[in-house]
């Protein structure tokens, strides 16, 4: 991610619209969820380590965040395991976690497959990736050439890529659908009309009661999501995986046994 993009969300990420309604969507996602207690979750791209908190209530919680800064933040916020690193190499055993959060982060690997495979071998069988994502190739624009991205999802090309690695897909799921339309259209105008112009982030609080109005959307869509209903549309999505439970082999026919019985 850009430098001044980072240093942007570690001011804003605790009161901007956006921060504040993909945590309730995430939060509703998560009291759907049967875990054992305690739980060892980890969020995988933790950033300031804001979500840090919404997991903890689950048990032993664990970061892992590739910026020095973000991860200062992070530790910062409680008694957490902050690890520098990438997601594609993460620094634990197989099979260490019940749940895993990846928010926004594999859209910034140049191999989802391979970041996906990571975080399935550090989950226990039957464990839980939710994750999100940026929506749409064809909005592609400065944005995310700001924000280092490799690619958009669709829900086939997420699907695809999730699969590949080996995860079981429980759900998908579209939201931030109110703003999708009026998003799209200025991406596609500074796209076509203004290419060459600097990156402008919208990454910003602005007045405190426009901050509060654009999160109720994302606020109703968290109610309609956690009733187990889904979107069609919108700038994201979320996807809940499962990683297979391991298969116990047949025990061997004892000896002299037949098909038929002895």
């Amino acid at each position: 991610m850009d430098a001044r993009l980072m240093h942007t969300m570690l001011e804003v990420d605790e009161h901007h619209w956006w921060y504040r309604g993909r945590r309730a969507i995430i939060a509703g996602e998560l009291e759907r969820f049967e875990l054992p207690s305690p739980a060892r979750v980890l969020d995988a791209g933790c950033g300031s380590g804001r979500t840090l908190l919404e997991l903890a209530r689950f048990g032993e919680v664990y970061g892992l965040e590739l910026n020095e800064e973000a991860a200062a933040v992070a530790r910062a916020r409680g008694d957490f395991a902050i690890h520098i690193g990438r997601v594609e190499e993460l620094p634990f055993p197989d099979g260490t976690f019940d749940l895993t959060t990846c928010l926004d982060v594999i859209e910034h690997t140049p191999n989802d497959v391979a970041a996906l495979a990571e975080l399935r071998r550090v989950s226990r069988p039957g464990a839980r990736l939710l994750m999100t994502v940026p929506a749409y190739q064809s909005l592609w624009s400065r944005h995310d050439v700001a924000n280092h991205h490799y690619r958009r999802y669709s829900r086939r090309t997420l699907t695809a890529a999730a699969q590949a690695a080996g995860w079981r897909l429980e759900r998908i799921t579209s939201f931030n659908s109110v703003l999708l339309a009026p998003a799209a259209i200025v991406r596609l105008l500074e796209r076509n009309l203004h290419p060459g112009s600097n990156y402008v982030t919208d990454l910003h609080l602005g007045r405190r009661r426009l901050n509060r109005i654009l999160e109720q959307p994302l606020r109703a869509e968290a109610r309609w999501l956690s009733a187990g209903h889904t979107l069609p549309a919108g700038l994201s999505l979320l996807a809940v995986m499962r990683n297979p439970e391991l298969v116990a082999p047949p025990l061997p026919a004892p000896v002299g046994a037949t098909a038929g019985g002895v």
